[in-house]
């Protein structure tokens, strides 16, 4: 795999490589170009499932491949609070038959599951502006020869990679 950071691209321009290789060596007989068409597309794969790669530390997301950090939105912690407390105060209330407390625990955990819902949808996309906006600004300043400004995008696209997909990895796993 490259020296670089990982990267969905990449990986899917090495994947398309690879299958090219793959056909040449078909095609031409030639076991080393097919032998080498198989490795670069063994490290696409390998390159897509680093750049998904993301690590959760309480309410910050870290993406291990650029040390990007991303703070999760309050609403995101609030919500699975909720939904925890509201749980419990419905299945005390179903346990001893109190069915007001039973109600209101369904109605917290609705809410929370809806604050939680709110606040990964606010992350996913602050972190897909960020990744954006992080990506064309590196461009701009690397088109000016502006090395301070460039690592200064390259910065913000590496945190709205991780918020992105810290969000990401949440909605799957409640999904």
């Amino acid at each position: 795999m490259s020296s670089e950071n990982p990267s969905t691209l990449k990986s899917y321009v090495d994947s398309a490589t690879g299958l090219a290789q793959r056909a040449v060596g078909t095609v031409t007989g030639n076991p080393s170009t097919k032998a080498e068409g198989e490795e670069t597309k063994a490290q696409a794969a390998q390159e897509h499932e680093a750049s998904h790669t993301t690590a959760k530390v309480g309410s910050v997301t870290a993406d291990p491949n650029t040390g990007a950090t991303a703070t999760d939105n309050p609403k995101r912690n609030n919500g699975t609070w909720d939904q925890t407390v509201g749980s419990a105060k419905e299945s005390l209330g179903n346990l001893t038959g109190y069915e007001g407390l039973r109600r209101e625990g369904v109605e917290q955990n609705s809410r929370g599951k809806a604050a939680e819902a709110e606040g990964q949808l606010k992350d996913w996309g602050e972190g897909m502006k960020d990744r954006a906006q992080g990506g064309l600004g590196k461009v701009a300043a690397a088109a000016k020869g502006d090395r301070t400004e460039e690592q200064k995008w390259e910065a913000m696209h590496d945190q709205g990679k991780a918020q992105q997909r810290g969000a990401e990895a949440d909605m799957e796993r409640r999904a």
